[in-house]
């Protein structure tokens, strides 16, 4: 679900442009959509978002140069990135893989926290925290230890959907995301003894070390470029014995790649070596999917892995 956000050019005329473009973007009429956006950026030369908007009309003509010339253009006018510029250069090569923009990850989720459950669960059939229960269940009763957990984290916590099905295991729940409206939604919820406004690494640097039994990051590693920091930083809050469980997208291929919805898909083979170079031992590697996305599956990796 990219973000779909308007930064106004400050330029009454420009923003009219910006609207009527947009209207027939959506019609399917992209030449004139182009031109009136061309329009808008002679009036308001800094105006991020017909910027980034000409550069979807671009990639849609098939015109991979103009778009990245656009994308650039945007990521300029928005040194912030909050409509995600970067990461269209990323998906058509004219950039290197790379951390995801915290600005375009807060505004996208800031965004979405009034619809976010209908969206994800009623539009999107959603099924990754009962995946993460499941999982988490299985691993306790391999070791033959109980499925009751003193302290757990909920990296990416959003409004509460992991807790939701973890509650009853759980003692002490904490939460962290960046997006502070999704914070607002977890703390009504009444499952959080705690919540932070952070990413998952700076939630994680915040914790005592061996002070948690159980970590979950539910459709979060989707917005990790580079596991590996996350990884070892959960190794460090993590009891001996303590869990750390996941979902996350997957491709054939190896290392990681840009998907067409803006979010990272790791291969199989690099979590599992991501995994033991963080020192962690897996427990539970499964091709399953925790989303659909145009009525299909999308592929996916359900995760845990223990500190031993």
């Amino acid at each position: 679900m990219p973000a779909r956000i308007f930064l106004s050019s400050g330029d009454l005329v420009a923003d009219r442009r910006f609207d009527f473009a947009r209207d027939l973007q959506l019609k399917g009429d992209l030449v004139a959509a182009a031109d009136l956006l061309l329009q808008a950026i002679e009036l308001a030369p800094g105006f991020a978002s017909a910027w980034f908007t000409l550069g979807q009309i671009r990639e849609q003509l098939g015109e991979s140069e103009a778009a990245i010339a656009a994308y650039r253009k945007a990521g300029e006018a928005d040194p912030d990135d909050r409509h995600g510029a970067s990461l269209r250069l990323m998906r058509l090569g004219a950039e290197k893989l790379s951390a995801m923009p915290q600005a375009y990850v807060r505004t996208l989720f800031d965004q979405y926290a009034p619809k976010f459950e209908t969206a994800l669960v009623d539009d999107l059939g959603y099924r990754g925290p009962a995946l993460l229960f499941k999982a988490v269940l299985a691993a306790r009763h391999a070791v033959r230890k109980p499925a009751f957990f003193k302290r757990a984290i909920d990296l990416g916590c959003g409004t509460g959907l992991a807790a939701s099905a973890l509650a009853r295991e759980v003692d002490h729940f904490i939460g962290v995301d960046l997006s502070p409206r999704m914070i607002e939604k977890a703390r009504s919820t009444g499952l959080y003894a705690e919540l932070e406004v952070a990413d998952m690494l700076e939630g994680l640097r915040g914790r005592r070390d061996a002070s948690t039994e159980l970590i979950l990051a539910a459709d979060a590693m989707v917005y990790v470029a580079d596991l590996a920091p996350v990884l070892c930083e959960a190794k460090r809050v993590l009891v001996p014995g303590g869990l750390l469980a996941f979902t996350a997208e997957t491709h054939d291929g190896e290392g990681v790649m840009i998907g067409e919805g803006l979010r990272y898909a790791h291969g199989a083979n690099y979590v599992r070596t991501s995994i033991t170079d963080a020192g962690l031992t897996l427990s539970q590697l499964e091709e399953l999917s925790a989303r659909n996305e145009d009525n299909a599956p999308v592929p996916g990796l359900v995760v845990v892995a223990a500190k031993t």
